[in-house]
């Protein structure tokens, strides 16, 4: 049997599913994963040397039929409500940093909007805030 899942590698899943919503995963994108493990308090207690096998094990479970609903139902499951809107920012985050927001991309924070119950307003502050961390000169 696999052991569960940590809160921690669930996070990681969700940055995952974001950066490869595209199909591609950028550098900006990986760069900004590896940099929120190793600074993010969430984290405190994740080896960052866990990021690429649970990435693998993610991309594993997304080649699955179904693998993404699959995918979104576990990290519900395993994320406590509580850090939904942790979640979604670390999702909004990695979709933020390459300065290219996709249709999939967008596509997939609505499904993660919904499945985490967000409401409207911790959504906006969210994406603002992002917007405000990732805007150019």
């Amino acid at each position: 049997m696999k052991d569960a899942l940590s809160i921690q590698e669930a996070l990681v899943y969700v940055m995952v599913i974001m950066s490869a919503a595209d199909n591609k995963m950028t550098d900006a994108e990986l760069s900004s994963i590896g940099e929120m493990v190793k600074t993010l308090p969430v984290f405190t207690a994740y080896n960052d040397n866990d990021v690429l096998p649970a990435a693998q094990r993610c991309g594993d479970i997304l080649q699955e039929s179904n693998g993404l609903d699959s995918l979104l139902e576990l990290i519900a499951n395993t994320i406590p409500k509580r850090l939904y809107d942790t979640a979604y920012a670390l999702a909004v985050d990695v979709a933020a940093a390459d300065l290219d927001l996709r249709q999939e991309e967008l596509r997939l924070l609505q499904m993660l909007r919904d499945r985490f119950d967000l409401d409207k307003l911790t959504v906006a502050a969210i994406e603002r805030a992002a917007q405000a961390r990732h805007r150019t000169l």
